[in-house]
């Protein structure tokens, strides 16, 4: 015999649903230092090939961004680990994740 449970469904317009999610802003933010790295690191060959100051200049920026862009990353990693793991102890890959988020953002720290 299945037991079948019925919800509501959720109103993907309902802002406090979707900003008071116990883990969604985590998976969205990741998105931006990523992007930003990347271009990053195409527009600054780019920039050395084509000897263009603006382009120099713009990988800088980018890496600016994706440095500041870690912050709120790695501060809702934090929130979405204490909120749906109740703070209990990581290991395996959890452990890893949240060894290599760290490298990673101050690795672009480093390079910014």
């Amino acid at each position: 015999m299945a037991i079948v449970l019925l919800r509501t469904p959720l109103n993907p317009f309902d802002l406090k649903t979707v900003l008071l999610a116990k883990h969604a802003q985590h998976v969205v933010l990741i998105h931006f230092p990523i992007a930003l790295f990347i271009a990053a690191v195409a527009f600054d060959p780019t920039a050395q090939w084509t000897k263009r100051r603006g382009l120099a200049d713009t990988a800088y920026y980018n890496l600016l961004g994706a440095a500041i862009s870690t912050l709120p990353v790695l501060a809702t990693g934090i929130l979405a680990w204490q909120y749906q793991l109740e703070g209990q102890k990581l290991k395996g890959i959890l452990l890893l994740h949240l060894v290599l988020a760290c490298v990673s953002s101050v690795m672009i720290w480093v390079v910014w």
